[in-house]
């Protein structure tokens, strides 16, 4: 995917994440983050949206502090994540194509690591608002949700200080089945994932379904599609790998 079409999808999903927030009133419980009130998600992606626009803007080579969520609440917050949503578009919208600033996961350019990674962050967080509000959550299209699970298997997984680890080696294979070639086997170990995108070998647990379940899935939003071969595997990532 390309960084515009990133930047574009970012742009939507904080509309609606702010729209849900609306309705549901920042006081509401947030079901997929039982820790959360509305309140509290809209503070935490309004700030991680003025952090990672700072980087780009000012080229921080290298990692800022995580800014603190102003005490705000109502209509006020709300005023406040638009406003920072808002720049954050526009930052990326106008950034120099060769723009270099710090990034925490490998990308072909900064600007392409925090269009994307903006874009799922804001995705997620919208269905955690929309949540909230009840109802029909707004749809997540197969090729940006497949992006977001090869984003999360070969690159959050891949640092150190992910969780996911086994005693033993062990194989987990995730398989989008409303995707061509969206297959990733992710080899469990005492090190990091080590996640590739093939279906190659034989895995004892296989996690499936359509690519958007999947995403959500595997970031602890809502229960696996399917699960066939040994489910303790899946328990084990259920459990394990919050970020």
């Amino acid at each position: 995917m390309e960084t515009a079409e990133f930047v574009r999808i970012l742009d939507q999903e904080g509309r609606l994440l702010a729209a849900a927030a609306e309705q549901a009133g920042t006081g509401a419980k947030v079901p997929t983050c039982p820790e959360w009130q509305v309140r509290d998600l809209v503070r935490h992606t309004g700030a991680v949206h003025r952090w990672a626009g700072a980087h780009v803007a000012e080229a921080h080579t290298s990692p800022r502090p995580f800014g603190g969520s102003p005490d705000l609440d109502g209509a006020e917050l709300l005023a406040w994540f638009r406003e920072g949503h808002r720049r954050l578009v526009d930052t990326l919208t106008s950034a120099d194509p060769d723009t270099q600033c710090w990034q925490f996961l490998p990308a072909p350019s900064p600007l392409a690591f925090w269009a994307r990674r903006q874009a799922h962050e804001t995705a997620v967080h919208r269905f955690d608002a929309e949540s909230a509000r009840g109802g029909t959550p707004s749809g997540i299209a197969p090729e940006f949700a497949a992006d977001g699970i090869d984003e999360l298997l070969t690159g959050f997984h891949a640092r150190t200080r992910s969780r996911v680890r086994s005693e033993r080696p062990r194989v987990l294979r995730v398989r989008a089945t409303d995707t061509e070639g969206a297959v990733w086997t992710v080899r469990l170990s005492q090190e990091p994932p080590a996640a590739e995108r093939t279906a190659q070998g034989d895995a004892e647990c296989e996690i499936t379904g359509p690519a958007a379940q999947l995403y959500l899935s595997l970031w602890n939003r809502v229960p696996f599609p399917g699960v066939t071969g040994d489910d303790s595997l899946a328990e084990l990532w259920r459990t394990t790998s919050g970020i």
